[in-house]
Formats: structure tokens, sequence, C-alpha cells
């Protein structure tokens, strides 16, 4: 596998005047992923949800880079990441994930997921087991989407094949009514505000909506229930309300309970995305949660 490096010197992150530095590695089957990492440290990996992009980790990256090495990725095909056709499943983003913490050379390894990542950093634990990882982070997510039990909170639960379609139709004739009406719905209010729409839209139009069809079909099919009693490392699972997971708490309650001495972490100001609308919060409860693991600059 290739390792490539876009900067060679320090670059500006996310806009924001923070040094790091930004590259892409190469996969074995050709997708090259694209990368950003700044601070030292004990690493912690942050993949984001579906159709986003590692942008959305940026007031993660500004705060706990002071005590870590944070990277964040943009999945095949999203955000900077090379457009592939090729490879939109779960255990290849799980691979994917893998090419970095191999690239990186990183060990001991924090990695969270966000939403569809949530399952990505499922598999990627039933692939690899704790090889290079000292703990998991499931941050609002399910393990299988289609499921019909009553804790599942996804709006396609019960295997509804119907609305899927119909979501898929939409997404390819109205690309962006989707895409705004997903973003507003990921904030507690149901509204976002106009700055955070304008990039957070630019993010998910990245991502051609071929892909994003093909992965979230992928996604929703897969049922990863029963890795959740396997794993063996520290987990914390944080949990919010809102438009998209109208009972997410109650449904990460349910998912830590399945995680053997998994923490819980239930959110109250924020939606879907909560490790953005309450940054210290979340950063806090994870700070909190990783130094109870070991995790130190």
């Amino acid at each position: 596998m290739r390792f490539k490096e876009l900067l060679l010197t320090c670059c500006f992150i996310f806009g924001a005047v923070t040094l790091g530095w930004a590259g892409t590695v190469e996969t074995p089957d050709g997708a090259f992923i694209y990368y950003e990492t700044k601070g030292e440290g004990s690493p912690i990996l942050f993949v984001h949800g579906w159709t986003m992009s590692g942008k959305f980790w940026q007031k993660q990256v500004q705060e706990l880079a002071k005590d870590h090495q944070v990277v964040v990725m943009d999945l095949r095909a999203h955000g900077n990441s090379s457009k592939t056709l090729y490879g939109h499943t779960i255990p290849q983003y799980a691979k994917d994930v893998r090419s970095v913490i191999d690239a990186l050379k990183l060990r001991n390894v924090a990695l969270v997921g966000w939403s569809l990542a949530g399952p990505v950093v499922l598999d990627y634990w039933k692939q690899f087991g704790d090889d290079k990882v000292k703990a998991l982070g499931l941050v609002d997510m399910t393990p299988f989407p289609f499921s019909p039990a009553e804790w599942n909170a996804h709006g396609l639960k019960n295997f509804n094949y119907d609305r899927m379609n119909a979501f898929f139709i939409a997404l390819n004739q109205k690309r962006g009514d989707v895409a705004t009406a997903f973003i507003n719905n990921m904030f507690k209010s149901g509204k976002a505000p106009e700055k955070d729409l304008e990039w957070m839209l630019t993010e998910h139009l990245k991502t051609p909506v071929s892909v994003a069809q093909d992965i979230y079909s992928d996604y929703l099919m897969r049922d990863y229930s029963d890795v959740l009693k396997t794993i063996t490392v520290p987990t914390i699972v944080f949990a919010a309300d809102s438009n998209i997971f109208k009972n997410g708490i109650a449904m990460g309650k349910h998912t830590a309970s399945q995680i053997p001495n998994a923490t819980f972490a239930p959110s109250a100001n924020g939606g879907h995305l909560l490790f953005y609308e309450d940054p210290k919060w979340f950063n806090d409860e994870l700070t909190t949660f990783l130094k109870k693991c070991g995790f130190s600059k």
C-alpha cells in the first residue's frame, strides 16, 4: 500500500489558524482516502456519518488536539476522498479505516464513529478486534437500521423497503431539497443556522448521488446487534433525541446495555449533531472517558 502526503508543510485546517497535516492514504483497491491530523499524544480517530466529512468534527479537533493526536478522515468518495464508484459497503469502509490506521502507524486508538460510521466501527471490531484499538465510541447510531425491534429508532425500521425506495427516488430527483431537510433535522431545533447550513450542504454535495444511495442501502440492511456483546474494550455510547432518531436516547441506552461495561452519555442539548451543537459537553464526556481508559497526552 502506498502512502502519499499531500502537504509536506504545515497547513490550515478547517479555515482556522490551527496547524496540522493533511494527506491521502491509498487503499489496496486503489481508492484515495483523505485525512487530516493535528496534535500529539494518544490517538483519537473520528469517522463521520452518511454524506458528511471530517470537517464536521472541527470542534473536536480544535479542543482535543491539545492533549491527543486527533485524526479525521473522509470516507470513500465523501468529502475530499477520491470519487470511486466501487467499494461502498460498511465492511469495505471498515477496511479503509484500517488503511488509515496502518498508514499513519497509529497504535492504541480511540475509534469514534458517528451515525452510519457507528456500524463502520462495529465492523472494524468484527474484522480486526482490538488490534491497534484501545477504546470505541459510538455516536448517535443504530446497530441495525432495518430492525423491527422496539428499541430501534430509525425511520425505516421494520424493513420499510417502500419508504427506502421513495427516499432514493427523491434523492435522485430533488437532491438539494433532500439534503437541506436532512441537515436541518440533524439539529435539535429542526432548523440549521444559516451559516452552518451553507457549509454542511456543500460537504454533503461532495458525495455523488450514486454513492450516497449505494452506501445507505448497504447500511440499512446490515445487522450488528450481535457484535455489541463481543466488544471487550471500553466503549462510550453517545445518544440524543432529534428528527433523525426521535427516540435516540432510548435506543442509545439499549445499545450501551448490550456492550459489556459500556459508558452511556445522553445529550440534553444536542440533536443528531450533538458533538457540534454542544461541543464542550461532548468533549468533556469523551475526555473523562478516555482518562479512565488510561489515555494520556
